[in-house]
């Protein structure tokens, strides 16, 4: 690793990554981006390509959403530090930190509130369609209503950033009640064992 990686890899480590990685496990994740950008730059394009080999996500609406969330200054492209701070919550987050996240992902419009149209809007994008008699749209908005009567605790048709949270409090499984956000298990041991020799559990 060269002096100017390694240097990098001190400063996130230093400033917001040592809750979730070591100093080598920055070095490698560092290193994969540098190897994924190939000299080029992360763009929305390169990072749905990555979420969807890497992590088998397929959603259209939610890769955009999660690489908004990793894109913390809004300037559409996924810097070095974005993806280690990214990554650090993506795959070790606490729960208390992937429930932000989550919440940030399915706030489509970013007003703060997941609104019963967001909820339709990633649900019909990630079930799968079945050929059935029924309007599949009025399927759609039965369990619109389902998970607002489990999780509207203020009972004003929309989330809250704390409607959210202690619903997920109450019931972990509603972390990705609105379609997959965050990676599978077994997408997330295999990054891990790629780039840093080991996973989480070793």
């Amino acid at each position: 690793m060269s002096k100017k990686n390694h240097k990098a890899a001190e400063e996130l480590y230093r400033t917001s990554c040592q809750k979730h990685y070591n100093k080598l496990e920055v070095e490698a994740l560092i290193v994969s981006y540098q190897d994924l950008v190939g000299g080029s730059k992360m763009d929305r394009s390169l990072f749905r390509e990555i979420l969807h080999r890497k992590f088998n996500m397929t959603d259209d609406i939610l890769m955009d959403r999660v690489f908004k969330a990793f894109d913390k200054d809004s300037d559409s492209i996924i810097s070095m530090s974005e993806w280690v701070e990214g990554l650090s919550i993506f795959l070790r987050g606490t729960v208390e930190e992937k429930t932000d996240y989550a919440f940030n992902v399915y706030d489509l419009n970013g007003d703060g509130y997941i609104s019963r149209e967001e909820m339709f809007q990633m649900l019909k994008s990630c079930l799968i369609k079945q050929p059935t008699e029924e309007d599949p749209d009025e399927g759609i908005k039965d369990l619109v209503e389902m998970a607002l009567k489990k999780m509207d605790y203020d009972r004003d048709n929309r989330l809250s950033r704390a409607d959210f949270k202690k619903a997920i409090e109450e019931d972990d499984l509603l972390l990705e009640a609105f379609g997959p956000c965050l990676p599978e298990e077994k997408c997330a041991c295999a990054f891990e064992a790629k780039h840093f020799g080991h996973n989480r559990m070793g």
